[in-house]
């Protein structure tokens, strides 16, 4: 992060000094007459004593460290200092051949010596230092830092006022140095800071223990969201019982950082713990919880001391718990007496407004009568490693205040307190229950979840975390979970579905064999009805519910009038920051095509007959998209409301990516035309499959045209052919690597269950299927021949000419990228791509552009007035 922060802060400087050039002119110029009444002598004496000091102290600091064998540290600078002066001669070189005048301006100006040469635009020494002092670690030590720091700034403001430098150039050699070093720390890595066993056993000495031998305990799955929970140890003493000691490091604080704190951007009104704690707040945070636990009535792990084990890990010291975590419980085992002691522990902790936001399977232990050591982890002695188990003898007594050890034999405890709050508000203790209700749920089924929730809690406390029971609210391995068992249950209706194809298709064979005559027609159409509604009774049979949807319906059935409505917990969604990302890229390339044309001028020389013949056109693609759709789908649907379904589509493509929202609309309303949830996702599906073959074909076949058209022979243009061999290696790459060849096979595999079917049913009307391959070519001629008049509008006598199959491979590639790209529509990389593509193949800019802008009026922004008004007027009808 460091690394990133300083590459940023780079371009920003850059950024300044190229398009701030008077802010960076008047900076200088204030320094210079703030500066000229300094005495000569004073600033050469500082200036020669800084930059023999700024020398001195790195090496003294690298001789006490070789005195302490930390030479590795040293190595770590050295190279960092050597990479930063490198990284300063390449940004001098570049400074001086290529860089803009501004930026030259603002970080070298002219010697007084010498006024036709200029100083250095980052100082070769000054850099590498700083990236030395920082790689081998003098900014944690605060005398040496203080040192470093003086002399540095006293070196730079004495080249400052001698005229030497600019402060730009000094801010621009700091970042560099800084940014050099923490990019090495990060490529060669770090000191393993974890405390071996020798220090743990120390550690409890310290605090009045006699330890005998510590064994790692039996780790539990990391996830984003509990895998900082610290290492867990067994600890055994002289006298007295065992103890749990939890040892959290600074590698640890720092893992899952990036997930917590995409959580916080993502999730309002829900607060969350720092994305990176010190080590000593998280020691105070998890004291905090196990005391304000306990205090509440909980049974909560006893925290009896706490220590810091030197700068970089502190432990904290449990009762010996024992017991077994719900995960590691058979089904069998997790009974409704069990479910009521950890909801009433639940309810302890909600009486005190005390959030666990962790309540998983691995956070929930069933005690043990008694204490034994883990299994598989034996106390190991040699090496001491906390890694493994770590070993030692001790003398004396247990401590003056040793552990005595109650019976919870039988109890459920909650652990893992450390990600909790106290002073919760009622949004996340809701999401508790919610949790915890999905856990149980996994492993005993929804009946009996929410039966033991409501038998402790109460069916309103119950209801009233429905609208918190989604995902997202749910933890990072509760979600895995779930979609596991998502694909699962999608694969088992798959299945469902091909055993009774194949038992339909077997019956109609023998039918067939045992008659000698022909079939009749109305048999056979019979026939095929019978074959779909078995097909259709099948999947109805093989349909589940996901187990969200169970646990609301086993709520409502106690409390019908419960809010069902899911509460809105993202402040933003992913695919709404990709899209504004992408968007504000597109848009930037966009307006770059754009400077400098007077469009006025444009529009009042416009031939407005071509653009009534635009207008035209992009009507009539709807018209097309209707066929494309209707042929595709072998039951009877109104070809009017079709229509209006694809102008309504104009409207949703708006709110979503193109190749996205047109796909759940048509699927939505073949779905209220009265055709099967499955073969309405068959019929759009074939529909795609069949326009992406045909618009690679167009592609292959206007491109190879385009190439054609200047040359008496017949070959090909260099860009196809390039095409070709992409495509063909792509093809041998997937085919060769096992890991892409099984994931191609397996949604090959789906296709063939769902979308061929239904192809193969449309095949066999030869009018279906050509009304289908109408419309498909039909749809993308409305669309080229409304590009072509757009150009046509703006294009004059003297303007070169374009042929039409110029234009169709301009908008063929310009419409494949605007499918694949994130933005609603395609915005911003539709217009770049149609506009670089016109002014590659002859046209002016000043043209090409008001004719891209007019073409995604007319096809993208004019209909989505019409595509709103018919989006509601079919969702007033029920046909959406």
């Amino acid at each position: 992060m460091r690394m990133l922060v300083g590459i940023l802060a780079v371009v920003l400087v850059l950024s300044i000094a190229a398009f701030a050039h008077g802010t960076t002119s008047g900076l200088e110029q204030d320094i210079s007459k703030g500066t000229d009444q300094a005495p000569d002598l004073l600033i050469k004496f500082a200036g020669l004593s800084a930059s023999i000091a700024v020398l001195l102290v790195p090496v003294a600091f690298a001789i006490e460290r070789l005195i302490k064998r930390d030479g590795l540290r040293i190595a770590d600078g050295v190279l960092a200092a050597v990479l930063a002066h490198g990284v300063t001669l390449a940004t001098d070189l570049w400074v001086a051949k290529a860089a803009p005048e501004s930026i030259q301006d603002a970080l070298t100006r002219p010697l007084a010596e010498d006024p036709g040469a200029l100083t250095d635009p980052v100082h070769g020494y000054l850099a590498p230092v700083i990236a030395y002092m920082t790689a081998v670690g003098m900014s944690r030590r605060p005398r040496w830092r203080v040192v470093l720091w003086t002399v540095l700034l006293l070196d730079a403001l004495s080249m400052l006022v001698a005229g030497f430098t600019t402060p730009f150039s000094i801010i621009l050699t700091v970042l560099i140095g800084w940014t050099v070093a923490y990019g090495t720390l990060y490529a060669v890595g770090s000191p393993n800071v974890r405390p071996t066993g020798q220090t743990l056993l120390a550690g409890l000495r310290h605090v009045g223990f006699r330890p005998v031998s510590a064994a790692r305990a039996e780790d539990t799955p990391d996830s984003g969201d509990g895998g900082d929970r610290g290492r867990r140890y067994f600890v055994t003493l002289e006298d007295g019982p065992p103890l749990d000691v939890t040892v959290v490091d600074r590698e640890q604080q720092a893992q899952g950082f990036f997930y917590r704190v995409w959580r916080r951007l993502t999730l309002r009104g829900i607060t969350t713990r720092r994305s990176l704690q010190s080590l000593r707040q998280a020691l105070e945070q998890e004291a905090l919880l196990s005391y304000a636990a306990i205090a509440a009535g909980a049974d909560a792990p006893k925290l009896i001391a706490t220590s810091e084990l030197g700068p970089d890990a502190v432990m904290l010291v449990y009762e010996h718990l024992g017991g077994r975590s719900l995960d590691a419980l058979d089904d069998d085992e997790v009974t409704d007496e069990l479910m009521r002691d950890t909801w009433l522990q639940v309810q302890a902790l909600q009486s005190r407004r005390i959030a666990h936001r962790r309540l998983a399977g691995d956070a929930i232990v069933v005690n043990r009568s008694e204490p034994t050591p883990p299994e598989g982890n034996p106390p190991a002695e040699g090496d001491g490693s906390a890694e493994g188990a770590g070993s030692a003898e001790g003398a004396g007594s247990g401590g003056p205040d040793r552990p005595t050890e109650t019976d919870r034999s039988g109890k459920v405890i909650i652990t893992d307190l450390r990600g909790g709050e106290i002073a919760a508000g009622d949004l996340v203790l809701r999401m508790d229950i919610a949790q915890l209700l999905t856990t149980f749920g996994l492993r005993t089924g929804a009946e009996r979840a929410v039966d033991a929730a409501v038998g402790v809690l109460g069916p309103d406390a119950v209801a009233d975390c429905l609208p918190l029971l989604q995902p997202i609210a749910l933890t990072r391995s509760t979600r895995a979970t779930l979609r596991k068992l998502g694909r699962e249950r999608s694969q088992r209706e798959r299945e469902a579905v091909l055993e009774a194809s194949r038992k339909t298709k077997q019956t109609r064979e023998e039918s067939d064999g045992a008659e000698s005559a022909a079939p009749d027609h109305k048999a056979a159409k019979a026939q095929k009805q019978a074959e779909k509604r078995a097909m259709d009774e099948a999947l109805d049979v093989a349909r589940e519910e996901d187990l969200l949807t169970q646990i609301r319906h086993q709520v409502l059935k106690i409390r019908p009038q419960a809010p069902v409505e899911p509460a809105q917990l993202e402040r933003i969604k992913p695919r709404t920051l990709i899209s504004f990302l992408a968007g504000a890229i597109g848009g930037y390339f966009l307006l770059s095509q754009l400077t400098g044309i007077d469009f006025a001028k444009l529009f009042e020389e416009a031939n407005w007959g071509w653009v009534l013949a635009a207008v035209g056109f992009s009507a009539l693609s709807y018209v097309a998209a209707a066929m494309a759709l209707l042929g595709f789908v072998p039951e009877r649907v109104p070809f009017l409301r079709t229509v209006a379904a694809q102008v309504a589509g104009s409207f949703v493509k708006i709110v979503a990516p193109a190749a996205v929202g047109g796909v759940a609309l048509n699927t939505r309303f073949l779905q209220r035309s009265g055709v099967r949830s499955g073969l309405a996702v068959a019929s759009v599906g074939a529909s795609q499959l069949f326009g992406l073959g045909s618009h690679i074909l167009l592609l292959l076949t206007m491109g190879y045209l385009t190439g054609t058209e200047k040359t008496p022979e017949l070959s090909p243009s260099r860009t196809v052919i390039a095409g070709l061999l992409t495509v063909a290696v792509l093809v041998l790459v997937v085919t060769a690597i096992p890991f892409l060849r099984q994931f191609v096979a397996t949604r090959l595999r789906s296709l063939f269950a769902g979308v061929v079917p239904r192809m193969l049913d449309v095949l066999q009307r030869p009018q279906k299927l050509i009304t289908g391959i109408g419309g498909m070519l039909l749809l993308t001629a409305m669309f080229v021949l409304c590009l072509d008049a757009s150009v046509r509008a703006f294009s004059s006598d003297e303007t070169v000419s374009l042929s039409l199959t110029g234009v169709a491979v301009v908008f063929l590639a310009g419409n494949a990228l605007g499918s694949a790209a994130p933005t609603p529509g395609g915005v911003g990389a539709v217009e770049a791509t149609l506009t670089f593509g016109l002014v590659a193949i002859g046209l002016p800019k000043e043209v090409a552009a008001p004719a891209v802008l007019l073409y995604r009026l007319l096809t993208l922004w004019l209909p989505v007035l019409p595509g709103w008004l018919c989006f509601n007027h079919l969702t007033r009808k029920g046909a959406l």
